[in-house]
């Protein structure tokens, strides 16, 4: 096994085992509720704008609360808050799934769940992210990089079995499937061996202050998190819109879009081993940038497609290109930032990354009520190419600063 230990160095420490366990288990159910809910709610209402408003109400709460709750990953226990917000999740599952079951649902009833389990996300996702360095050490890039892989690796799983479990059995069972599943995690949390959190002794809004300071004149920090903003704006929408693309554009099903969601999965699963064979932060700035440029491009070829076939390779290529500029982007934000800065870090990472997305899904619903899906999409890709091209040419002034400030961690390379 000493193979696995170099190439996975991250699983030499038992609390990552623990936490990387419980990840495979619950994700699955994650993806397979997000499948179903977007299923759900489109065959009820039968609306593209119903859809932006879904994925509005699921991921604003990050964008609302996502830098206090980064100052909180810094002040508290980040396990506690981890804990918490996990038995919250549950809760909003096991009330969808009952809801669903019975067939009493309706699409307020979801749409207030949803909500509530997207502000339960706002304060899980940067404590998570936070924990996941502190626990990961010297080993921190390949941990990051290894937490990409479980994520995507249950994204190209659970997407397809709730394709197949929703047109077989039903939505309520994979909300049902969702709930049972939090609980590999709520054990390994419970089990981690840590060491007692240091309280913080400022003030709140200091703190909190502290973070948007060093976020504001860190120069790798404001570019990254730019290029992030506006990808997770333009690009990441086209989720939301992907269940009136396979009915209305390709004339599938949930089988369809199962399948769909589970080729990007697999393109950002392979993104996510690729990460993970590399070492150190050197040439993340240049992947970062090739990433952004690979989601447009998939964007591109997704907007024009009229094919089963076709679209899929292009989400393959989405997927591919998000994921290797979102870890990418986590991996430096994370490697560069003080330790006791990484919460805060998180937390502004957190509201670009997903708390951009629900202004982008909103509008991106209304838009494609009006012109179209296909158009909607080709317009993000603009964006997103645009975007990247920018990062590429401000790319080389971004490493000089880096290596100037940071010589220790990007020691010369051997000929």
């Amino acid at each position: 096994m000493r193979w696995l230990s170099a190439a996975l160095p991250a699983l030499r420490h038992r609390n990552l085992r623990l936490f990387f366990g419980g990840q495979c288990v619950s994700l699955v159910g994650t993806w397979m509720q997000s499948v179903a809910q977007g299923w759900l709610v489109y065959r009820l209402t039968g609306s593209t704008a119903m859809l932006g408003l879904l994925g509005f109400l699921a991921q604003v709460p990050v964008f609302l609360f996502g830098i206090l709750a980064g100052s909180l990953a810094d002040r508290y226990p980040r396990r506690r808050i981890v804990l918490i917000t996990q038995v919250n999740a549950v809760i909003q599952a096991t009330a969808l799934a009952a809801l669903t079951l019975t067939g009493v649902v309706q699409p307020w009833m979801l749409l207030v769940l949803v909500c509530l389990l997207g502000l339960s996300n706002a304060f899980e996702i940067p404590a998570r992210q936070a924990l996941l360095g502190e626990i990961a050490g010297e080993d921190m890039p390949n941990a990051l990089a290894l937490n990409s892989s479980v994520v995507n690796g249950a994204r190209a799983v659970g997407p397809a079995l709730a394709g197949w479990a929703v047109a077989a059995l039903g939505e309520g069972v994979c909300f049902a499937v969702n709930a049972v599943s939090f609980a590999g995690t709520l054990w390994a949390l419970a089990v981690m061996d840590l060491p007692p959190a240091r309280p913080h002794l400022g003030s709140r809004r200091g703190h909190l202050l502290e973070g948007l300071a060093y976020a504001g004149r860190t120069t790798h920090v404001r570019a990254l998190l730019l290029l992030l903003g506006l990808t997770s704006f333009f690009g990441l929408p086209y989720l939301s819109l992907l269940p009136a693309f396979a009915k209305d554009v390709l004339g599938g099903d949930a089988r369809l879009l199962g399948t769909m969601q589970a080729c990007a999965g697999v393109g950002a699963l392979a993104a996510g081993v690729s990460l993970v064979l590399r070492r150190g932060l050197r040439g993340l700035g240049r992947r970062v940038a090739f990433g952004a440029s690979a989601l447009g491009l998939g964007l591109t070829g997704l907007a024009l497609s009229r094919s089963p076939a076709l679209s899929c390779a292009a989400l393959v290529l989405v997927g591919f290109g998000f994921l290797t500029q979102a870890a990418g982007t986590m991996t430096l934000l994370q490697g560069l930032a003080p330790a006791e800065m990484r919460g805060r870090v998180m937390g502004l990472f957190s509201t670009l990354f997903i708390g951009t997305t629900p202004f982008g899904s909103l509008v991106g619903g209304l838009a494609a009520g009006r012109y179209g899906v296909g158009r909607v999409l080709l317009a993000g890709a603009a964006v997103v190419l645009a975007a990247s091209a920018g990062f590429h040419l401000f790319l080389p002034r971004l490493r000089r600063t880096v290596l100037a400030q940071h010589p220790t961690l990007f020691p010369p390379q051997v000929p």
